[in-house]
């Protein structure tokens, strides 16, 4: 039996594939913006956008950024048989751009007072990773 092995039957986790690119431009300090341009299906680049102008009090262009990295993430899971429900693991290194992003977008939610957007992004991330859920917030 597989550690992941779903005993309840539903659909299997989803794991994007590995894109090392942004992750490593980001490490190396190259600027959010650099790397959102460079590589703009990335999710990590924009929840990185996005958290930056959530620190720096500019919570209206965090909810863009976050809106645009959780769409990019939507994409890429979908392109990985992701089928509109079940587990992306936070341990999975490469999906943590889309859940970081999904993450950001239901706190600009919740600051701009859109409760409902706050409400499903909130319950979307717990279903999809507990352990994001748990960690990033």
């Amino acid at each position: 039996m597989s550690i992941h092995e779903n005993l309840l039957g539903g659909p299997p986790p989803t794991h994007l594939p590995d894109d090392p690119g942004p992750r490593e431009a980001l490490a190396a300090g190259t600027a959010p913006a650099d790397v959102a341009a460079q590589y703009p299906a990335s999710s990590l680049a924009w929840a990185q956008l996005a958290d930056e102008a959530y620190e720096g009090g500019r919570v209206v262009e965090s909810y863009a950024y976050a809106r645009t990295g959780y769409h990019r993430g939507l994409d890429s899971l979908r392109r990985s048989g992701w089928k509109g429900h079940g587990p992306v693991p936070f341990e999975h290194e490469p999906n943590r751009g889309f859940l970081r992003a999904l993450h950001a977008l239901a706190r600009a939610a919740k600051a701009i007072g859109e409760q409902e957007e706050y409400e499903r992004c909130t319950a979307f991330l717990a279903e999809s990773s507990p352990t994001a859920a748990e960690t990033l917030t």
